[in-house]
């Protein structure tokens, strides 16, 4: 699964090469990628324990953002996406739960994560946060009910 969200990916921000026939695909696929996230958000809070780090529904939940930033980004496809029941809201309540679990202790949700000499933090989750404000963002440009919402 995590192979081919990042499949999607690719394709999706590489706006160029998309033909009108895989944008009607991706359009009528975003709802599936909008329903699978709200109902596995949650997975990605198991991601706090260290035992937890190699979680592979934290894993798709995390590419599966991915792909709706992505797709956020794309004018033909936010619209559908900003009107979709309980994006936003899944989004903005994920994104209170991981600050939370950052706040409680050190994990890979705390923000003040340290990084001594030339390390390099490589856990799929590092920008989870940025990316959920990234989606929010997405589904409030230009939207006075989603921007009133937040």
């Amino acid at each position: 699964r995590v192979t081919l969200l990042e499949l999607m990916m690719v394709k999706v921000s590489d706006k160029n090469s998309i033909t009108s026939e895989e944008m009607n695909v991706f359009l009528r696929h975003a709802g599936f990628l909008a329903v699978c996230f709200q109902e596995k958000c949650g997975a990605v809070l198991k991601l706090t324990a260290a035992a937890d780090a190699e979680d592979e529904e934290a894993l798709v939940t995390i590419r599966l953002l991915d792909v709706l930033c992505e797709m956020t980004s794309n004018n033909n496809q936010l619209e559908h996406l900003q009107a979709f029941p309980g994006l936003l809201e899944t989004a903005i309540d994920t994104l209170r739960l991981t600050h939370l679990a950052g706040k409680q202790g050190v994990n890979v949700f705390t923000a003040t994560h340290a990084v001594t000499g030339q390390e390099e933090i490589s856990h799929p989750a590092v920008d989870f946060k940025s990316h959920l404000i990234r989606l929010i963002g997405n589904l409030c440009y230009k939207n006075k009910e989603n921007q009133d919402k937040v």
